[in-house]
């Protein structure tokens, strides 16, 4: 039976919630195949058969897995290769294959290294455990903790309106204060929890303005434009904000260790943040823009009852509260420390890092007594929800990359794509980032830029320029995809409210996924040298090769 417009649009985002909460349970950010196994298993089984346990998919990819380590290590002889480089490669393959066909969970498979790598004699099992405690994850696991905390307090729901208040309430306005609100809110918490936040606001904006259609004048076509101007908004937006810090999406902070890892060098938060948040801020208007103007044209000048919706919600909110006020001193603080580390504290602090400081923010929630409720900021409750998966993955994709700089697979494979070295660096650039920007539409984003930072570190190692003219611009475009409800969690968060069709989120999606490449390439080429100090076309004397 039709529902209801009153009751469709209110429900439209929890419908989302409760979908996503089955799709996406901790899966990971950008996780593709995942989501689509979820959304089957989601569904009310109305006979008595079992599932299967595994798909044709993963059953696929349960045995080509040690199949390919196993011949890989049989009968690979390449010329230039040592052994402890071919075995690093087999359980590379072995790995790589069980993350695109998930055929056992992610995390597991990213546990696979600890037992392989000391087999097969590719790298001593100290070197491989010590990746899992890499600090780079604990930097993310402070990031999470003080996400948490502005999520328990509803930090995240204040900031959120009063940008969008700031912004102005008129229809093309309102668009770009909820596309602002949650990109911000996704350079600091998981673009699934910033957009699941925004949606209700989203949708509650659209029925008030269907409510009030009729007195306005307003055609039902310009209403259904609207609705889904504001519903991509909010998904693209979820997607696009988190490049701008190192723990706004896993690629950065993957990038920033596999850097760390081969050639010891560290990317700091604030300076990956004076990169970044240009392009994620001219990505954000620009396809603000197109979404406005091309894709679904905002065709009235004034909101019908959307600037209500807005004032009831801040209404609803309240006084800032005191256990709001002490996460978001934390919050400022710890943003504050990251983003003048480097020029301001390194000398008085000894051995403070990026880490160090995420961690003390992180201690912080646990310290401080909450006022209006019993316990503390944060209770050790908080760990469930911690996405420990996320951390084991990073884990494995850094064992890969000491395996592929220790063993020599990482100059080997450079040496292999030495065929590149005729292009043009800006075209190899461009090749790269659309690449890395397509694949990662029907394969996770973490899993990517695990498998393919280290080559591109070999690829610019073999041709004599800087690593960061390839690495950089894959890991943010290993960040973007916005075509296919699989290509990330905000994909599936909107496409589940079902008002919007596949052939809409390709056709919007390809057109946001051209803009992405073109901002990252011109990015790469014009910003990073100057942000970085670094000369794209030289190979820095002193990075480890």
């Amino acid at each position: 039976m039709e529902k209801s417009v009153m009751k469709q649009a209110w429900n439209m985002s929890w419908d989302a919630h409760y979908k996503l909460k089955r799709l996406l349970k901790f899966s990971m950010p950008g996780g593709t195949s995942s989501v689509q196994k979820a959304d089957k298993s989601s569904q009310v089984s109305t006979g008595t058969k079992k599932d299967p346990s595994y798909t044709p998919v993963q059953l696929t990819g349960l045995l080509l897995g040690p199949l390919m380590f196993a011949l890989t290590l049989l009968f690979f002889y390449p010329e230039g290769l040592t052994d402890s480089g071919r075995a690093v490669l087999a359980c590379t393959l072995w790995v790589a294959i069980w993350w695109i066909t998930e055929a056992i969970p992610i995390p597991v498979t990213s546990l696979l290294p600890l037992v392989i790598m000391p087999v097969t004699k590719a790298l001593e099992g100290g070197k491989v455990s010590a990746a899992y405690g890499d600090p780079i994850i604990f930097l993310f696991l402070g990031g999470f903790l003080i996400a948490l905390a502005m999520e328990k307090w509803n930090l995240h729901k204040r900031i959120a309106v009063m940008i969008i208040m700031a912004i102005g309430t008129s229809p093309k306005r309102i668009v770009l204060g909820l596309m602002s609100a949650t990109g911000f809110l996704s350079m600091w918490v998981s673009n699934t929890a910033a957009v699941m936040m925004m949606l209700p606001i989203c949708t509650s904006i659209v029925y008030q303005v269907i409510k009030n259609a009729k007195e306005a004048n307003i055609e039902e076509a310009k209403l259904k434009s609207f609705e889904k101007t504001m519903i991509f908004g909010v998904g693209f937006a979820g997607t696009i904000g988190g490049a701008a810090t190192l723990i706004g999406t896993p690629p950065n902070i993957i990038l920033a260790a596999t850097i760390q890892k081969l050639y010891n060098v560290e990317i700091s938060f604030a300076k990956w943040m004076f990169f970044a948040t240009p392009i994620v801020v001219f990505l954000l208007i620009a396809v603000w823009y197109y979404l406005v103007t091309v894709a679904f044209p905002i065709k009235f000048k004034e909101l019908p009852g959307g600037k209500a919706v807005i004032k009831e919600e801040a209404k609803r909110l309240g006084k800032i509260s005191y256990e709001e006020t002490i996460v978001l001193i934390i919050f400022l603080f710890t943003a504050f420390m990251w983003i003048s580390r480097t020029f301001l504290w390194t000398d008085l602090i000894p051995g403070i890092s990026d880490t160090m400081i995420a961690i003390f923010a992180g201690i912080l929630f646990f310290l401080i007594p909450a006022k209006n409720k019993s316990g503390k900021l944060l209770s050790w409750d908080v760990s469930k929800e911690l996405p420990w998966g996320i951390l084991l993955l990073f884990g494995g994709g850094l064992a890969i990359a000491a395996g592929f700089k220790e063993s020599g697979l990482a100059t080997w494979m450079g040496e292999q794509l030495n065929g590149l070295a005729g292009l043009n660096l800006l075209v190899i650039i461009i090749i790269i980032t659309t690449m890395v920007l397509f694949l990662t539409e029907i394969t996770s984003n973490t899993a990517t830029a695990t498998m393919i930072l280290p080559i591109l570190a070999a690829l610019a190692t073999a041709m004599e320029v800087h690593p960061f003219a390839f690495m950089v611009p894959a890991a943010m475009a290993a960040t973007y995809a916005f075509m296919l409800p699989v290509g990330t969690p905000p994909n599936a968060i909107i496409f589940a409210t079902e008002k919007i069709t596949i052939g809409e989120m390709v056709k919007s999606g390809f057109w946001a996924n051209i803009i992405a490449v073109v901002l990252i390439v011109c990015g790469t080429y014009f910003l990073l040298p100057a942000i970085m100090d670094i000369q794209l076309d030289v190979f820095p004397a002193d990075f480890k090769k």
